[in-house]
């Protein structure tokens, strides 16, 4: 399974949110930090804003900031927010598929059960869990300040 370009973009500005919380935090100054497209950001922003998970502050010094703590953010309804699908294959649209052996094929069920451990290990985790200890939020801080993309 792969997670989209907007999801992973999600994760990386609430990761940003989380590490700097004091802060409200703009489009732009998030975009250059992580050195990332501005157009892809405001949309997953407005993703985010309307999951309850980014508030919007308007106004000159407006920005963004966190809706709630970390360890309230779960990540498994992160990715169910900002995934538009999770059709591993054709055959998860049942009525629109047009694949000739999927009456009699045994891929869905197991294909299906590994997208629901998939989803079950993201609800044990929140953005707290993902920041970590100190010493990888210091690490994370660090690499954002030197303007360095942050690998997940």
């Amino acid at each position: 399974m792969r997670l989209t370009l907007h999801t992973d973009l999600a994760l990386r500005l609430l990761l940003l949110l989380a590490l700097e919380p004091d802060g409200l935090h703009t489009i732009a100054e998030v975009a250059r930090r992580y050195k990332i497209s501005r157009n892809h950001l405001v949309k997953v922003a407005q993703t985010l804003i309307q999951g309850g998970f980014v508030e919007s502050v308007r106004g000159r010094c407006g920005g963004l900031r966190l809706a709630m703590k970390p360890a309230q953010i779960n990540l498994g309804a992160v990715v169910r927010v900002t995934e538009d699908s999770f059709a591993l294959v054709e055959c998860f649209h049942r009525k629109s598929s047009t694949c000739v052996v999927m009456p009699a094929c045994g891929l869905r069920r197991p294909l299906q059960e590994a997208l629901d451990a998939f989803l079950a290990v993201l609800d044990r985790s929140t953005l707290a869990d993902a920041i970590g200890n100190q010493g990888r939020g210091a690490r994370m801080r660090r690499l954002l300040a030197d303007g360095a993309a942050l690998r997940l």
